[in-house]
Parts: structure tokens; C-alpha cells; sequence
């Protein structure tokens, strides 16, 4: 079993990075080569930007490789209470970005004609609990009348249609999403912000950002400096670098995966005929789905900690025996992967994006990046250019969270709270 990303580790070779040291003057400095930072630098250099992106490590190697490959629409949290919280047309509007968010994804693999395994079969939230079902009803009600028509809810008479597993009591059907193979979508998306100008720098840890006399900023790394006119922080959860303001925002939760051995083509489409993405109602929930080489990804909150290898092998142990219980068909399938990585979650799920102190980000997606991070990449290319109205978060407010001063001592906790709450929900 490798204890590494399989996206990270099937990817094709990025050939497209620069050698030498970082030095001399950009438009804008890009911190972070997430799909966030990537897309960014794609959408700038298209419009003749000069561009720099640094990544404390590997391109794509945080969050952006090493998450479930689900490309969803819909909110994080469930859309009946984000419509009590915020509104109605506050949460319709955070529907819509998740929505274009999408088609965002779906619109830069056509353009850029990145081969990721693209797959538009949409995502299944399966009610792990009877009055799961009855709520995800009243949720699907909510969600049709004010936002979104094309959603089904499919009962408990045909979940076997869609999932062989007595686990589940029926679904929500959400149809405008897809899956990808987030490794090769990296290497498209690096390869194309290079084509079109953007330097990429890989194991440029950064170390200072400081305001220059010209107004433009200093970004120090450990592979130089270089001079930019703006600078755009897109690094997640990172725990290095100045970036203690964001780590007091977010909380960087661990999440982990296991992926199967090659299945046989006719034992997964009998137990998943329509490979959707799916994800289970738990609060400790897990997510699932086949990948392009007939491998089982299974995923979860496995436990509330950050990924470290080897302890990572302790979580995907815990998921193997989920996944046993989930697919008993499955059960005696050999783990080839398992990995984890950092979900940077905001005290309300919801992504933030704006500017601090004169210097612009994007973050806190919340476990529902892949497609947000992508989408904001070529929004703040617009709020840079001084379209401040195209970020669909621009009012939202982002305090502290109390008593976080960027370790999170909090987090098991949190996770003793879930589990217990979870016994009764």
C-alpha cells in the first residue's frame, strides 16, 4: 500500500515548471499552485499579465491533489438552513457560483483540451438513516422551488438502482456535476497558464511579503524574490509562510482516502451502474467513487488530525473497515493507496475571497473546492482588473475564529462532538 495521493502518483509528468532562481518584476505574484493559483495565472496570462507562481512544494501536491475528484454543484452545508441563515436570495446566489463553478471546470477542459477523465454523471447524497431521507425530501423541495429544478430525489424502493448497499435509505440527485482525475487536471491547467506566459516554481516556500516604496510588493521564498505590482494569496490551509491572519480563519481539518485495487469492470457497474459521485448524509460523513482505471475511492473524516505520514495508514484502516461494512462485495479488495490532506473549513462553510491590506485571496472552500477553487482562480483575475462585483463573496465578513491563534488545538474536540452527534442524528 503507498502512502501517497493516487492522483499525485498516476498523473502525467509537468514539464512546464521553471528552472532557476525566482527574480526580477511580474504583474501579479501568485502564492499557491493549487487550481486556485493556477487558474488564476491561466486567466491573467491570457489577458498579456506577467505572472509568477510560487508553491511551497509540489504543483497541485496540497489540497488540489489529494482530494475525493468530485465536481459538484450545491452548497457544503444543506441548503434549506443556508436559506433560515442568509436569506433566500443570499443562498440562491451561493447556489448559482457552485453551479458556475462547474461549468467553469467543464469550460477550461474544452478550451485548454485537458485530458482528465472528465465524467458529467452528477452526485448522489445517500441518507444513511431514515429520517436522512425525510429531510434530503424537504431539502429537495427547498431547492426546486427556489434554485434548482433538475434534482431528483431518488426513495428507498429504487436505491438499488443506483447503489448496491443496504447502508442507505434513498437520495438526493443532484445532476450538473461530474468527476475527474485531479492529477492530470493539474498538469492541464499548470501546462496551459505556462503556455500562455506564468512562470511556475515549485519548492518556493515564501517566507515574507512586504510593501515596496512603488506601492507594488517584495515576495521573498526560498528560491528568491521577485518584485509585483499585486499579489494574490491562494494557499489553502497552509501551516508555513506569513499567512497567520488566514490560519486564525480557518480550520484545517484532515481528510483521508483509500483506493482499491483494479476492480472488475462487471463487479462495479453492479454495485455503482451509474458511477456517480456520491457522498453519505452523515456529519461524519464519507464519499466515494470509481475512478477512470476501475478502482474503488472511498474517503472520509477518518479522524479529526492533520495528515502525516505514517499515521496516515491508522486512518485508512479505519476507512477500510467503513468500506467493508458499506460494500460488503468488496470487502476482500486490496488497498493499493491511501493518503490525506487538509480541508481549509470556514466557521460557515462558505468560501471567502476579497483583499487584506491592499493584497487579494481566495479560500476556505470547505471540502467543496475542486470546482470553487478553479471557478475563483478566474474570478479574482476579474476582481485584480478592478471587476470587484465578480466575486460572489465579497460581502461576506471573515472574523477569527475565537480563541484560534492558527495551531488548531481545537480539532479533537470538534471530532468527539461530531462522532456523539452523530450517534443521535
Amino acid at each position: 500500500m503507498k502512502l501517497d495521493s493516487y492522483w499525485l502518483d498516476t498523473a502525467p509528468p509537468l514539464l512546464s515548471t521553471s528552472d532557476g532562481p525566482l527574480e526580477g518584476h511580474v504583474d501579479v505574484a501568485v502564492v499557491g499552485a493549487g487550481f486556485t493559483g493556477l487558474s488564476a495565472a491561466l486567466a491573467l496570462g491570457k489577458r498579456g499579465a506577467s505572472v509568477a507562481v510560487l508553491d511551497a512544494g509540489r504543483i497541485g501536491g496540497g489540497a488540489s491533489g489529494r482530494n475525493g475528484g468530485q465536481v459538484n454543484t450545491g452548497v457544503a452545508q444543506d441548503f434549506a438552513a443556508l436559506v433560515e441563515q442568509l436569506g433566500v436570495e443570499k443562498a440562491r446566489n451561493c447556489y448559482r457560483a457552485y453551479a458556475a463553478a462547474v461549468d467553469t471546470v467543464e469550460r477550461l477542459i474544452r478550451e485548454e483540451q485537458i485530458d482528465c477523465d472528465y465524467l458529467a454523471s452528477g452526485k448522489l447524497k445517500l441518507a444513511s438513516k431514515p429520517h436522512h431521507l425525510a429531510h434530503l425530501e424537504r431539502t429537495a423541495e427547498v431547492i426546486r422551488r427556489e434554485v434548482d429544478a433538475d434534482i431528483e430525489i431518488i426513495g428507498r424502493d429504487r436505491i438499488s438502482t443506483e447503489v448496491q448497499s443496504d447502508s442507505f435509505f434513498g437520495g438526493l440527485l443532484q445532476r450538473h456535476g461530474g468527476q475527474m482525475h485531479m492529477g492530470k487536471f493539474t498538469v492541464g491547467l499548470a501546462d496551459a497558464a505556462a503556455r500562455h506566459g506564468a512562470k511556475l516554481y515549485e519548492n518556493a516556500p515564501v517566507t515574507s511579503i512586504e510593501k515596496a516604496a512603488d506601492g507594488g510588493y517584495r515576495i521573498v521564498s526560498a528560491r528568491g524574490e521577485v518584485r509585483a505590482k499585486q499579489v494574490l494569496i491562494a494557499t489553502g490551509p497552509s501551516r508555513q509562510g506569513p499567512f497567520g491572519w488566514y490560519r486564525r480563519r480557518l480550520a484545517p481539518v484532515g481528510s483521508f482516502i483509500v483506493v482499491t485495487e483494479r476492480l472488475p469492470p462487471e463487479r462495479v457497474h453492479e454495485v455503482f451502474p451509474n458511477l456517480r459521485a456520491y457522498t453519505t448524509s452523515r456529519l461524519m460523513h464519507n464519499y466515494f467513487r470509481i475512478t477512470p482505471d476501475s478502482r474503488l475511492l472511498y474517503g472520509g473524516r477518518a479522524r479529526f488530525t492533520a495528515s502525516e505520514q505514517p499515521s496516515d495508514a491508522k486512518s485508512g484502516r479505519i476507512l477500510q473497515e467503513g468500506l467493508a461494512k458499506m460494500f460488503p462485495a468488496l470487502a476482500q479488495a486490496r488497498i493499493d493507496y491511501c493518503w490525506g490532506g487538509l480541508v481549509d473549513i470556514t466557521a460557515d462553510r462558505l468560501p471567502r475571497a476579497g483583499q487584506h491590506e491592499g493584497i487579494y485571496f481566495s479560500m476556505g472552500y470547505s471540502g467543496h473546492g475542486t470546482q470553487m477553487s478553479t471557478h475563483m482562480g478566474q474570478v479574482m483575475a476579474d476582481v485584480i482588473d478592478g471587476r470587484e462585483s465578480a466575486n460572489p463573496w465579497r460581502e461576506f465578513e471573515w472574523p477569527a475564529i475565537p480563541g484560534h491563534t492558527g495551531k488548531p488545538w481545537f480539532l479533537p474536540l470538534v471530532g468527539t462532538y461530531y462522532r456523539i452527534k452523530d450517534v443521535f442524528y
